[in-house]
């Protein structure tokens, strides 16, 4: 690890996303989503270029996530261990004061070309977990992609039955963490990268506030 401290590694992150009825879309893309759904990016704090913009939403029913990727010159690569993925992690407890996951925790790679080349996801155990959560089924978890010359838009429903432990009144704050992993791009974090253990220690993960 560098002896400089990255200065996204200085603070904790909360971010508010809105309540959108309904989501997701019966038809068509699943999301959709407004500006103000945007997720910031930290790595501008160390002066990282972002080549993803991520947005947020939440209702009842369960969480989306929206990914446009730009700036690529060939499309994503097919294929579950793809180098074209974006990884997230969801806790639903927000625990923020553990370094190992428990049941709520949750690790998804979205894939915008799956093999057969339509989008789709793989739910991973958390390294390291005390336990794991229970395996989403394919049902519970919806994954539409669009790919063009310079990019790809990738958009995920995690239903409540896909997020063991989702409960915003009872829970509004989420363990929020993401990996943008692009095989022309490289990488791009939600806050600091793989020198600090991002994939497995949800004290390092953000919170997302479901306003």
């Amino acid at each position: 690890m560098s002896s400089i401290v990255p200065h996204r590694f200085l603070f904790r992150y909360s971010i508010a996303i809105p309540k959108m009825v309904p989501l997701p879309n019966a038809k068509g893309r699943l999301l959709d989503l407004a500006d103000s759904c945007i997720v910031p990016s930290f790595g501008e704090l160390d002066e990282l270029q972002s080549f993803g913009e991520v947005r947020a939403a939440y209702n009842d029913d369960g969480l989306g996530f929206s990914v446009r990727v730009t700036g690529k010159s060939k499309p994503p690569i097919a294929g579950k261990n793809s180098a074209d993925a974006v990884d997230v992690w969801i806790d639903t407890r927000n625990t923020q004061n553990i370094h190992r996951a428990s049941k709520f925790c949750h690790w998804f790679n979205l894939l915008p070309r799956a093999t057969g080349g339509q989008a789709g996801f793989l739910q991973r155990p958390v390294p390291r977990a005390r336990e794991d959560s229970p395996t989403a089924t394919s049902e519970s978890v919806k994954v539409y992609s669009e790919i063009d010359k310079d990019g790809y838009l990738l958009e995920a429903w995690f239903s409540s039955e896909a997020l063991h432990g989702f409960d915003p009144v009872a829970s509004p704050k989420l363990g929020f963490y993401y990996r943008i992993n692009d095989s022309e791009l490289g990488e791009q974090f939600f806050g600091v990268d793989l020198e600090f253990p991002v994939t497995y220690d949800p004290s390092m993960w953000a919170t997302l506030e479901l306003s």
